[in-house]
């Protein structure tokens, strides 16, 4: 259906007299994908305990699939035009987004997936949020910065779905999830990045004006910054979630109220009417993700509804938050991916020099560079954190689905156990996989030697793109201290103790159980669960004396935190492989796929896990090394100190 759409409305004719003799750079990992959902996640019994197999059945693939195609026909093309022509700001209310993205767009809302995940009573279809999760795999690596417009809409519809009162979800929600109108999140303003204790954004009741269903009305009035996909020609209309003060408010995040905008009036029949007083002051000009408009948002008085209760704003927007870190996560194993397949080519073409043990390509001037230690490892690094990353997200994929299940059932217990656990992996998935998909951009470019850094050869753009995951949604320091004060010290140790206790049951079923290499990697992951809870009740005895212990270990706590979980979840994989390895009859295709998932694994263990060791030893530096330097010891000229 979807690629007659596209041949419909002319794209594919665009994209060939735009494209010449452009090779396509991603293909769709559908035979990984489906190894983690059906053999290391069971997905299949997954969904059984849900009691929606009937429900999903056959309906996956489906999705997969076409995803697939519309990703690899239509959005890869338009990836690099992007990034080439940008958007422009044409006026105080509108943005030209690249050539194509709108018609993509269209496709895409036509085929009804901004709702594949969210409730049929608002015009959804309703599948368990990991599909949502699924496909934005795919989307994600093939155009990063297309997939933020519907991206972003999840997090508005589900901060709605969440928080808002009925009348509130009647008016704006079956226009979000149907992807007519679109969703952001407008937190940060010119005098405070992630401090948002110092929003200055004010709310104020309008007297006597209420809408039909009786809601009141607000004025909103102020200017809030890097708001990405803020003004853009996709849709006729924009909700903008924006967290604001109400007269008299406390002071602090404690004083913070969350309200709905439009960027047009929307009357009582849904309707569209007149623009709403939200102009757009500039756009940003950025170093990557051209195809994504960054914009300065000023409210002067626009209208506005609560969503939520008054002076709870932030508590409610982490839940737009945490949609959006989970996506932030997304890309950073994504961009490994697109890095990985640009690079994997390439290495097996280009020729240079000899390898150590001998000729390899003895007919040639010279052999291909894939024979060579170093390319391997950058190439193994690439391939661990792309596959590795996608089976730790998809395990916060399952905890989503329950999530879903429970707040759907009422079971207010239940949802906050489960919201307990992801709260838990959240910042390590943020932190460490974004930091991560950063390096394997960077080795991307590096296969290419000097031809990475030519833009032609499209390698250079992925580390462009992927480079602000580790800033945006919270910087990974911002994160590692979410994870080890709030998340971790401030519960009393209790998150970190289960964990542990999954990866060490874990561990002994594969040292028991397993065999060779696979019981070696069991020890290796027991070790460091251990350590990792010995680590942490060290670090809460050392900030007991001096809280900067805590900034000191925060990152470095993280980044253990994600190799160890990284290790974790490769020896699922290797153990599946190897489950797979012995029922197989007599696929050499298959085979090759299963014996690669146990070398990567292998290759986890002897060259990324070792990682925590350093991390080990910085964690623990004094506080003083960082603290006791005067401010004006900073100075490049102390006589301007």
């Amino acid at each position: 259906m979807m690629l007659r759409q596209i041949q419909r409305n002319g794209l594919r004719k665009m994209l060939r007299r735009g494209a010449g003799a452009q090779r396509r750079t991603y293909v769709a990992p559908l035979r990984d994908m489906k190894f983690v959902i059906n053999e290391v996640h069971d997905f299949d019994a997954h969904f059984e305990e849900l009691d929606v197999k009937d429900q999903t059945e056959g309906m996956l693939d489906a999705v997969l699939d076409e995803t697939a195609k519309i990703s690899e026909e239509l959005l890869v093309p338009l990836n690099e035009v992007a990034d080439q022509e940008g958007c422009t700001h044409l006026g105080p209310t509108e943005v030209k987004t690249p050539t194509g993205f709108k018609d993509a767009y269209d496709v895409f809302v036509e085929g009804g997936w901004q709702g594949l995940s969210f409730p049929e009573q608002y015009g959804g279809m309703g599948m368990p949020y990991s599909f949502s999760l699924f496909q934005a795999d795919i989307l994600a690596a093939a155009n990063w910065t297309w997939t933020m417009f519907p991206g972003l809409s999840k997090g508005a519809i589900n901060t709605l779905l969440s928080h808002a009162s009925e009348p509130l979800k009647d008016k704006f929600l079956n226009q979000l999830v149907s992807g007519e109108w679109t969703g952001t999140m407008c937190l940060t303003e010119p005098a405070c990045g992630s401090d948002l204790g110092q929003v200055s954004t004010k709310a104020v009741p309008i007297d006597g004006e209420t809408t039909e269903c009786g809601m009141q009305k607000y004025k909103i009035s102020g200017t809030k910054i890097f708001i990405s996909c803020g003004d853009h020609d996709l849709t006729d209309n924009i909700l903008h979630c924006v967290l604001a003060r109400l007269p008299d408010a406390p002071s602090g995040t404690k004083g913070i109220s969350l309200f709905a905008v439009p960027k047009k009036l929307v009357g009582a029949d849904g309707s569209v009417g007149d623009l709403n007083n939200v102009n757009v002051g500039r756009i940003e000009d950025k170093m990557g993700c051209h195809g994504s408009p960054t914009c300065e948002l000023n409210f002067d008085e626009a209208e506005g509804y609560l969503i939520g209760t008054e002076n709870k704003g932030l508590n409610h927007m982490f839940t737009f938050i945490n949609t959006s870190r989970l996506g932030t996560s997304v890309q950073g194993f994504a961009a490994a991916e697109l890095a990985y397949q640009n690079a994997l080519w390439y290495a097996k073409e280009r020729l240079a020099m000899r390898s150590l043990t001998g000729k390899k390509n003895p007919d040639g001037p010279a052999d291909p560079i894939i024979v060579h230690p170093a390319v391997r490892k950058m190439l193994l690094t690439m391939k661990a954190v792309s596959e590795g990353g996608r089976s730790m997200v998809y395990e916060c994929a399952k905890l989503a689905d329950h999530l879903q299940k429970a707040e759907l059932a009422g079971d207010e217990k239940e949802a906050s156990r489960i919201d307990d656990r992801m709260g838990f992996l959240t910042p390590i998935l943020k932190g460490f996989l974004t930091e991560v998909g950063v390096e394997a951009a960077n080795a991307g470019i590096q296969v290419y030697g000097g031809h990475g850094y030519i833009k032609s050869n499209k390698q250079e753009q992925v580390a462009r793109d992927v480079r602000i995951a580790p800033v945006w949604e919270g910087t990974t320091q911002i994160q590692g201290l979410d994870l080890l004060g709030r998340k971790v010290l401030l519960q009393k140790l209790k998150p970190i103790n289960e964990h542990c206790k999954i990866l060490r049951n874990d561990a002994w079923d594969a040292i028991t159980q397993g065999s060779g290499k696979i019981r070696s990697h069991g020890m290796s992951l027991m070790y460091h669960a251990l350590e990792w809870q010995l680590i942490t009740y060290r670090i809460a005895a050392m900030a007991m004396k001096n809280k900067d212990q805590v900034g000191v270990a925060a990152e470095d706590y993280l980044m253990y935190g994600g190799y160890v979980n990284l290790a974790h979840h490769w020896l699922r994989m290797e153990r599946a492989a190897e489950k797979a390895l012995k029922g197989n009859a007599e696929d050499k295709q298959e085979d090759d796929f299963y014996h690669a998932k146990m070398q990567t694994s292998d290759f986890v263990y002897e060259h990324l896990l070792p990682r925590t060791k350093v991390l080990k030893k910085t964690m623990f530096s004094s506080p003083d090394v960082l603290m006791n330097m005067k401010e004006s010891s900073f100075s490049f000229d102390h006589s301007l100190a």
